[in-house]
């Protein structure tokens, strides 16, 4: 079963990745704190780059509360790393001569309310794109508590069933098996099921 996101622990246990060198994991809060002292932010200079609220950092910061999806994209997104290297100690290097192969069925699997993605290449932390095979749950636009965009690129491919995917700017295109869309991510977007099952998607992004 996928670790939902609504237990305080399963974010952390879901989404922490490794690496090569088998660096020792560390709490997702120990880390923001380290990047953000890193880079010699205040919490208020943190949340102006994510968009969060400072004292939702702070009680990030202090494992006092268990961040969603959302939260841990923009995490990423604001101080411009791999959402898998928010769960890893890393020497600030970018690694170079991997690989990563991800079976069939299997992948780390996270859930929200809207999306059960479905990480692959999981343990490679410092991605240059982040790759998921996403089950779209959501079936209104209404399901989403708000549209989001984030820093970066997308690319996602409908491998089974239908969408209807939303994107600032733009009316909503309905895709099936075979099409694809590409999209500045800045925009906000979201992702519904038209078809009678879940659609199943290849969703890739660089935020």
């Amino acid at each position: 079963m996928p670790e939902q996101y609504n237990d305080p622990k399963s974010l952390i246990t879901s989404a922490r990745g490794g690496s090569p060198s088998r660096r020792a994991p560390v709490e997702l809060g120990e880390r923001v704190r380290a990047i953000r002292r890193a880079r010699k932010w205040t919490l208020e200079e943190a949340a102006r780059r994510t968009g969060l609220a400072a004292s939702t950092l702070s009680k990030i910061e202090n494992d006092h509360m268990s961040p969603t999806f959302d939260v841990v994209q923009r995490l990423a997104s604001g101080f411009d790393v791999d959402i898998t290297e928010l769960f890893a100690a890393s020497s600030g290097e970018r690694p170079s001569g991997r690989r990563s192969i991800t079976r069939a069925n299997e992948g780390r699997e996270m859930e929200t309310h809207v999306y059960a993605h479905k990480l692959l290449a999981a343990e490679l932390v410092q991605k240059r794109i982040l790759p998921f095979v996403t089950t779209v749950k959501a079936r209104s636009i209404e399901d989403f508590d708000e549209w989001k965009g984030h820093e970066g690129e997308e690319f996602v491919y409908v491998l089974d069933g239908e969408v209807l995917f939303f994107t600032e700017h733009y009316e909503p295109d309905r895709l099936g098996p075979g099409d694809c869309i590409y999209i500045d991510s800045g925009m906000k977007h979201a992702c519904i099921s038209v078809s009678e099952q879940d659609a199943r998607v290849l969703w890739i992004n660089t935020g």
